[in-house]
């Protein structure tokens, strides 16, 4: 931030575009002017407490405070901070004020784990520790700026995503802050902080890594290297295009034999019904069933479902030689065979549960038979890509080799 003699002509004519800016006086040391956007002018003072922290204190604004008062006001605060006295926590002692652990520890309790699912909470849970609360935990609600939050956002650059996740969690947690007083509205200083671009994966299966992964199920089956739960798992992601949330969840009550269907009581869109082709049932007629265990991949804890396929699911691929290949991609490919062999869309969206209203719109009238005429299609397309052998991969001949063909 510049550094310049602040005159009452500056403070007057001083404007910021887009985002805070801060002058710092070099006539009283420690003491600076904040310029917001909306042509607020407050003074504060910038100091290191005892315990080596960066702190920065509002003294009052400027209209209502002259310079003059501001830069005597600077000299007695910072003499206090000599003394070994803090200003800014006296003045949350004062007045109670939350810092943002405190925000994000009611943000979790009242917001997210009140209206968001498991896997939902987790991933906030995660962001909060190891991102926010490192960042900004210490510092007061009513004092982040934008400044702070744009550079939280900036240091996580390189992982686009998770920047976007963060700055996302941040803009709540903040929305939520007025809302609940401890803001006044319209200061959410993570607004106008604009996204960073994601590239979206798409992954796909051929023919032939179909042919590779049915091989290398096949194997760890025979050779009961993995528990069963996880080989059913990733045959029921295969050849259901659920989520991975939805086949670790599901229970055996949640199967229809009759109509030949799954209702998902919660999955990530709410209750929803999935059409089941003649392969997946087979697969789950199959299926032994653990006694006392309710759900369909039954984990190592009695009564529970498997939580963890990331790690079984990383020695298959490596197997098989899909190294890049995630485990949400088998839903991806599970689509992709179904727009190979001429589906509409609206007819693969109803099967993976896809809730765009434009979308719905489109394909909500469409009965249920066509969709399991098309996850019979897939299945059957993906089972026979998958019992082929997979290609041998020709390697180019060595200079021995090839001295040895011509003589």
């Amino acid at each position: 931030m510049p550094k310049v003699k602040l005159t009452k002509r500056l403070l007057d004519g001083v404007k910021a575009e887009g985002s805070d800016l801060v002058f710092w006086d070099t006539e009283q040391v420690g003491l600076g002017v904040r310029v917001k956007p909306s042509s607020v002018k407050s003074f504060c003072i910038q100091y290191y407490n005892a315990q080596g922290r960066s702190r920065r204190v509002t003294l009052g604004k400027y209209g209502r405070m002259t310079l003059d008062q501001a830069r005597k006001t600077a000299r007695e605060k910072l003499s206090e901070v000599d003394r070994g006295n803090d200003p800014a926590e006296e003045r949350i002692a004062a007045r109670g004020a939350p810092t943002v652990a405190q925000l994000a520890s009611r943000y979790m309790a009242e917001h997210s784990e009140v209206k968001k699912k498991s896997e939902s909470i987790r991933k906030d849970r995660y962001l909060v520790d190891h991102y926010i609360l490192p960042a900004l935990g210490r510092y007061n609600v009513d004092e982040v700026s934008r400044e702070q939050i744009a550079k939280l956002h900036h240091s996580l650059r390189e992982k686009s995503y998770q920047a976007n996740r963060v700055l996302e969690v941040v803009r709540k947690m903040f929305n939520l802050a007025e809302a609940w007083g401890l803001r006044p509205d319209g200061t959410n200083p993570a607004r106008h902080i604009q996204k960073y671009k994601e590239e979206k994966r798409q992954r796909y299966l051929s023919e032939d890594e179909w042919a590779r992964l049915g091989k290398a199920l096949a194997e760890v089956e025979q050779e009961n290297s993995e528990l069963p739960a996880v080989i059913t798992a990733v045959r029921l992601l295969i050849f259901t295009g659920c989520r991975l949330s939805e086949v670790l969840n599901l229970r055996w009550d949640d199967v229809d034999w009759e109509r030949g269907c799954l209702n998902l009581r919660d999955s990530k869109t709410g209750q929803r019904f999935v059409p089941l082709g003649q392969v997946a049932l087979d697969l789950l007629e199959s299926t032994p069933r653990q006694a006392g265990n309710q759900f369909v991949c039954p984990g190592a804890r009695p009564m529970r479902p498997l939580v963890n396929l990331q790690r079984p699911w990383r020695r298959i691929r490596e197997r098989a030689g899909l190294d890049d290949v995630r485990l949400h991609d088998l839903r991806h490919s599970f689509a992709s065979v179904g727009a190979g062999v001429g589906m509409s869309y609206p007819t693969i969206g109803k099967l993976l549960g896809h809730t765009q209203a434009q979308t719905t719109m489109r394909y909500s009238h469409l009965p249920a038979d066509p969709l399991k005429q098309a996850a019979n299609q897939i299945g059957e397309r993906i089972a026979g890509a998958m019992a082929r052998k997979p290609e041998k991969k020709v390697l180019p001949l060595t200079k021995r080799q090839r001295r040895s063909k011509v003589k």
